[in-house]
């Protein structure tokens, strides 16, 4: 599931609707679908309103990190792309519109060095924290205490579009959750991209990567028990070709950020 940043065409909606692949990505190109549960998988409902007058659902991805707290990137929930969020996240569903637990969304905290990148580089600190209204039963996944070494092996999830097409109207959504094995790159083979709160991702695949919709989903990587923890959030393209699936991606280095999560949290009660 790659991110690829697409081009503005010119409106706000539109602009909206273009950088929901700049960051992450709808669905994974040339992924397959899940295999397995993943409970603290989320999406997040999202209303793109189109230059010919019509309405795109879509929707971004988040991470359960806490039994009231998703993770999700900030340009998915930035009011100044002019996309609409619908207020309501699903928890632990292996489909796009059906399954797991709804809740509303209470409150959305974004990252305060969040900055949109021009002229196609990459976001800033491009992270938030979206509050449910109520717990849910779904086991949260754990923050990693840092991401492995380049090569290591990881895993990227999203209900983005599996159709690499420019126009949102041609996107294609799955009904199923898509997942693609990875691994961290290097950060030349993001072309300087990456660094220390961004993570290179590479897909040992051809032409596979997160695409329009995948933003704000998570990249996985296993603990030494086995299990399943967060490194990274969708974010963006990690190279200067904007076409889904023909290069790496870029996510934020999740751990890094991890005491500005815990005290965002707590704070927050």
């Amino acid at each position: 599931m790659t991110v690829r940043a697409a081009a503005v065409v010119g409106t706000a909606a539109v602009l909206g609707a273009t950088t929901l692949m700049t960051g992450s990505a709808n669905a994974i190109v040339n992924g397959e679908d899940s295999t397995e549960r993943y409970p603290f998988m989320a999406s997040i409902p999202l209303s793109i309103p189109l230059e010919d007058g019509a309405v795109l659902k879509a929707g971004c991805g988040a991470t359960l990190i806490d039994r009231q707290w998703v993770l999700t990137a900030a340009h998915c929930v930035d009011p100044a792309l002019g996309v609409a969020q619908e207020g309501l996240v699903r928890v632990g569903s292996e489909h796009r519109l059906s399954g797991g637990t709804v809740r509303k969304v209470d409150k959305v905290v974004m990252h305060p060095g969040y900055a949109q990148g021009e002229a196609g580089a990459p976001n800033k600190d491009d992270l938030a924290l979206v509050r449910l209204d109520r717990p849910v039963a779904q086991k949260p996944v754990r923050i990693a205490r840092q991401a492995g070494p380049v090569g290591s092996p990881t895993r990227i999830l999203g209900f983005g579009t599996v159709v690499g097409a420019e126009l949102p109207k041609d996107w294609v959504f799955p009904e199923r959750l898509q997942q693609l094995d990875t691994r961290r790159g290097s950060e030349a083979e993001c072309f300087g991209r990456a660094g220390e709160t961004r993570l290179c991702t590479v897909s040992p695949k051809p032409d596979a990567m997160a695409c329009n919709g995948d933003s704000g989903g998570p990249q996985l990587q296993r603990s030494r028990s086995g299990r399943w923890e967060l490194i990274g959030t969708t974010s963006g393209d990690g190279d200067n070709d904007p076409t889904c699936a023909t290069g790496p991606g870029l996510y934020t280095n999740v751990p890094v950020y991890a005491d500005w999560i815990d005290k965002t949290i707590h704070k927050s009660g």
